[in-house]
């Protein structure tokens, strides 16, 4: 039984998985990135699938990691801390590799681990009004385990421009960072998802499970060792004093003690 996201599959084969923390604006804690991992899993090896899109439910489309799945983190032991951030890791290159086309719906923010998400997608549609940014500096955190996806997808060079400011950017700016292939209007946006999704109704499924692969295997890729270094970067970010500041403050309702008056 899924708690937190949800998966239905139409008649054609096309498999929706909705993220179903709206409340939470979709923020990603241990019980989602469980249920995504068994979801990239279970829909990747189901012959009836053909196509999978991943979109959310309410207002974002992911907030990024839950701060209290995070706090939890930081005042866990290493091994715990350790096998948490693996976790995160392992979810990403689940999704990442699914034999299936994954297909971003980005209704609205992406933050954090919601711009890793999108990374993982072979392409992403979202809203013209929406907003972006990898806002993990602003607590003391870096983008770890995301990192290795998301500077696959746009290049060191662009990441260079989002990566570790921590700034918003919109919709337009993700069409050029290459985070989305293209903004649309709200009303359009089902329509525009439905446009990525046809042409793999025609072509045949074995063929695109193998074409996917061989994209991974001619590209750098996402090795296992720059998997383990993320995810060693993600526990000493943990715990560090910027990110027991940067947390704390948020929880205080405070500013951290490095912003600017």
């Amino acid at each position: 039984m899924m708690e937190t996201i949800e998966i239905a599959v139409d008649a054609r084969g096309v498999a929706k998985i909705t993220l179903n923390r709206p409340d939470k604006h979709n923020a990603l804690d241990a019980r989602m990135i469980a249920e995504l991992t068994e979801a990239a899993g279970r829909l990747g090896r189901d012959p009836a699938v053909r196509v999978v899109v991943l979109t959310g439910a309410g207002a974002s489309f992911c907030a990024g990691g839950d701060l209290g799945w995070m706090k939890a983190q930081m005042d866990a032991d290493g091994a715990t801390r350790g096998r948490e951030a693996r976790k995160l890791a392992d979810m990403l290159g689940a999704l990442d590799r699914m034999a299936k086309p994954l297909i971003g719906r980005v209704q609205g923010q992406a933050f954090g681990g919601g711009v890793g998400m999108m990374s993982v997608c072979d392409v992403a549609v979202g809203v013209e009004t929406a907003k972006f940014g990898l806002t993990e500096v602003r607590l003391g955190l870096i983008p770890a385990t995301i990192g290795p996806y998301v500077v696959a997808r746009i290049g060191a060079a662009k990441a260079r421009r989002v990566f570790f400011s921590g700034r918003i950017f919109g919709a337009q700016e993700a069409v050029e960072l290459d985070l989305l292939a293209r903004a649309v209007p709200e009303p359009e946006l089902d329509a525009a998802v439905e446009r990525e999704v046809l042409p793999y109704l025609s072509a045949a499924p074995g063929a695109v499970a193998e074409g996917k692969a061989l994209v991974a295997r001619l590209a750098p890729g996402v090795g296992e060792a720059a998997v383990a270094m993320t995810v060693d970067a993600l526990v000493a970010r943990w715990e560090s004093a910027e990110s027991a500041e940067g947390i704390g403050a948020f929880f205080e309702k405070r500013k951290p003690h490095w912003v600017e008056e």
